[in-house]
């Protein structure tokens, strides 16, 4: 069984799981532990334990989808937002569970492997770090932003690029993260916001270095959509210049591009926020790039209690799943012979 371990969090995140899941692979999702946006500014602040969002999503993704009515209900109620309610409105369920597991079991990474037990999921959720940091990002005319949500929405002018990011204070990386690293067979970067939910993992200590020497495959896959905020105005190879330099200049060995039309539709209504389809600029001759149909079906519906801005065109978790097992087919095929 191959092992497969993907690196974000977010939207992205979670829809990469549910694809993966399906297959005959030994998962590891390391999640960022730096998103201080929405409920999770309320678990930093008043809970006084690191974010949990991105985490549950995982977990959700990865639980048991079998025929126990009580365990889809279970994924449904970790899901669940409150959109009443003075204090917890915009909060989750899940979130609060885990809030509460925390402070009876006096740790929160324990917390979160009983909540992976209770939603019986088909591998492993490991937070990246165990520090309480926040994201910074300097850019390039010297401005200074603290917090991923600032980053992420931004309060300034989102044209202007981001020279780099890094964490404060400097966190270290959880054991579990770096072990899964150095052991996986295929090691997975995205797709999720670059610097807020990708690369902020990749600013924890020893992140990078395990990425930079381990003997896994490393499979990127290119964001659909510019963010006004973190990437506006770069392309695909601006993107893949970005990662490499994160990983300390190890080259990617698979790029996944989405090659399929997008909606003129949803188009618009992302250029009324200056995003942007991220532009192919890549070379037609390199190897590394599949390009392919990888866009979600998915009629996206937001949350009538959720204050965060949220994707409209996504990425098929389904689509990149399929992508991974062939490319592992090929190479078993290719040791074969």
């Amino acid at each position: 069984m191959k092992k497969i371990v993907t690196i974000g969090g977010g939207t992205g995140t979670f829809n990469l799981l549910l694809g993966l899941k399906k297959y005959n692979f030994d998962i590891s999702a390391i999640v960022s532990m730096a998103d201080s946006g929405g409920s999770n500014k309320v678990i930093r602040d008043e809970f006084g334990i690191l974010p949990t969002s991105d985490v549950r999503q995982c977990l959700v993704a990865l639980a048991d989808e079998g025929n126990d009515d009580s365990q889809n209900l279970m994924r449904k109620l970790f899901m669940y937002r409150f959109n009443e309610g003075r204090g917890i409105k915009g909060m989750t369920f899940g979130n609060l569970f885990m809030a509460a597991l925390a402070d009876i079991l006096g740790n929160q990474m324990e917390a979160i492997r009983k909540t992976g037990n209770i939603l019986k999921i088909k591998g492993r959720v490991i937070p990246v770090t165990n520090s309480d940091s926040n994201l910074v990002a300097e850019y390039e005319n010297g401005l200074k932003v603290v917090g991923e949500h600032n980053i992420d929405e931004p309060k300034h002018s989102g044209k202007i690029k981001i020279k780099k990011i890094y964490l404060d204070p400097p966190s270290v990386a959880n054991f579990e993260a770096i072990s899964a690293i150095e052991n996986a067979d295929f090691i997975i970067i995205g797709p999720g916001d670059l610097y807020t939910s990708l690369m902020v993992n990749l600013a924890v200590g020893g992140v990078a270095k395990a990425i930079k020497n381990t003997k896994a495959k490393i499979v990127y896959v290119m964001n659909i959509m510019t963010s006004f905020g973190e990437t506006y105005g770069l392309s695909a190879l601006d993107h893949i210049e970005i990662v490499e330099k994160y990983m300390q200049g190890r080259k990617l060995d698979y790029i996944l591009l989405n090659s399929k039309k997008l909606p003129d539709d949803i188009i618009k209504k992302y250029e009324k926020a200056n995003d942007y389809p991220v532009k192919d600029d890549l070379s037609k001759g390199d190897k590394r790039i599949i390009r392919a149909d990888f866009l979600s079906n998915e009629n996206i519906k937001k949350d009538k209690a959720d204050v965060l801005q949220r994707s409209l065109i996504r990425h098929s978790g389904e689509k990149i799943a399929r992508a991974i097992e062939k490319i592992n087919s090929e190479k078993a095929s290719l040791l074969l012979h």
